[in-house]
């Protein structure tokens, strides 16, 4: 297809196929103008199962303003996140997995330095992609793969125009601990405290306003929420929450009136139909927190391979694009989000870049059925190793995990160690890896040969060293003398 086919496509809410790599920026410019666009907002909570959502079945609270966007939507039972926050947040960014892009285990960047950081020397990210057809971008949350002290102006090398940013936890700097009560937040090259302030308001009052100042133009939202990994807190809608569960509940709640505030303003700004708003989270919930879903309970799985750990809820809604009433099962995983974004927008991936995801763009706005992936994949978690060579992977093969939409094959120390039958066994408590049954030994042969076509060593993150700081973590004696 044409690209001038594919844009006035979109401008009467169609979707079209992937554009060719060939030719980039200066043949799409001249087809930018007939399209309209869709702004795009992209929801990442921060810890959070699809067990705390009703739309799931979640049976301990209400979400009604995340309810509402799945009648109006498309909900996905089978979407995969990594199992942990730094290997999520990087694949979602550059469209590949972990044994490739090499951030396989957690490196918090602001607590531990080192010089690693995520470079966009060696690094895609979806807001550069977008830029080339014309967006204006924007983020609010959290990041966490760069040191702001070090990097004032990472986000803006990553092709986010504004931004608005909990530092992280910065060695040294009490402050930037906080990112709820009195946040300490980086915005326009500075950092500094919100005193008397919820993070949550100051995130979601930003995007709203930058959405006001840029609404005739087409905009890419990332909000990868603080929201609602620990410390627990109470909020401005539950004060009193106290212990625990109340307090990890209140910021449930809260995270749904974000979404419901973010909502409302594109309805007030007359620009909802043609906003394709995506919410999911990067990970499960925190392993000491329990909630019943569709009769059965389900505890927390962060950083765990079992699917409480990276069956993320994943909501599309936008009225007249997104086909409403919609439960998918079929399949797609984090690396399918910046062929997705390019589709949408009309933008063309580098033809350098290597992307490991397939555009689900034809699933959402109803051209096709199912999406293209025959399975999908997750891995990464625990914390990364520091050598004198600078931050690698801690083993050489991370465990993992591969999956259809029936079966699933756990990877544990680089053999095949657990195979599940999803829909009969949701709580993957029965392993069929010894069975004989000729379904199950055809499913395992699947799953293994997928696992076969990955390198046998996984990638160490690619960047070129930030300048030493006085707080930088420094190896071990062990990783010395290796």
């Amino acid at each position: 297809m044409e690209r001038r086919e594919f844009l006035n496509l979109m401008a009467g809410g169609a979707a079209a196929t992937a554009m060719s790599s060939a030719g980039c920026e200066s043949e799409l410019a001249g087809y930018r103008k007939p399209a309209k666009q869709p702004n795009i907002i992209f929801i990442m909570v921060d810890d959070l199962g699809p067990e705390w959502l009703s739309c799931y079945g979640g049976e301990e609270m209400e979400t009604p303003n995340l309810d509402r966007l799945a009648e109006g939507g498309m909900r996905f039972l089978n979407a995969y996140s990594m199992p942990q926050c730094t290997p999520t947040r990087v694949t979602l960014l550059t469209g590949q997995y972990p044994w490739r892009h090499g951030w396989v285990n957690h490196w918090d960047v602001p607590r531990w330095g080192a010089g690693c950081h995520f470079d966009s020397k060696y690094n895609i990210s979806f807001a550069r992609v977008l830029k080339t057809a014309g967006y204006v971008t924007a983020a609010a949350g959290k990041w966490q793969i760069s040191d702001f002290r070090v990097q004032p102006d990472a986000m803006q090398e990553h092709g986010f125009d504004e931004y608005c940013m909990w530092t992280g936890y910065e060695s040294q700097n009490p402050p930037s601990a906080e990112r709820y009560w009195d946040p300490y937040i980086h915005s326009a090259g500075v950092s500094k405290t919100y005193e008397g302030r919820f993070g949550t308001d100051v995130f979601v009052d930003f995007l709203i306003d930058f959405m006001k100042r840029h609404k005739a133009e087409p905009m890419m939202l990332y909000f990868p929420m603080a929201l609602t990994h620990g410390p627990l807190t109470n909020t401005p809608l539950d004060p009193d929450a106290e212990d625990k569960l109340d307090r990890h509940k209140a910021m449930v709640r809260y995270t749904d009136h974000a979404v419901g505030r973010l909502v409302k303003a594109l309805d007030e700004l007359k620009i909802r139909n043609n906003t394709i708003v995506f919410f999911t989270t990067d990970n499960g919930t925190s392993k000491g927190i329990s909630a019943r879903m569709n009769g059965r309970s389900v505890r927390g799985g962060k950083a765990t391979l079992g699917e409480p750990g990276v069956n993320a809820p994943f909501i599309v809604n936008c009225p007249g694009l997104v086909p409403a009433g919609v439960v998918t099962d079929a399949l797609t995983d984090f690396t399918d989000m910046i062929p997705t974004f390019a589709e949408l927008a009309g933008a063309e991936l580098p033809a350098d870049a290597v992307i490991d995801g397939h555009s689900i763009a034809k699933l959402i706005l109803g051209k096709q059925s199912d999406s293209p992936r025959q399975w999908i994949m997750a891995m990464g978690f625990g914390g990364a190793k520091l050598t004198d060579a600078g931050v690698v992977p801690k083993v050489q093969f991370a465990d993992r995990v591969v999956r259809d939409k029936q079966y699933k094959l756990w990877v544990l120390d680089g053999s095949s160690a657990k195979l599940f039958d999803l829909l009969a066994d949701p709580a993957e408590a029965n392993n069929l890896l010894d069975s004989k049954d000729p379904k199950v030994l055809a499913a395992r042969r699947r799953l293994e040969a997928v696992v076969q076509s990955f390198p046998a060593k996984d990638a160490r993150p690619k960047y070129d060293p930030t300048p030493p700081q006085p707080w930088d973590k420094k190896p071990d004696s062990n990783t010395r003398r290796k």
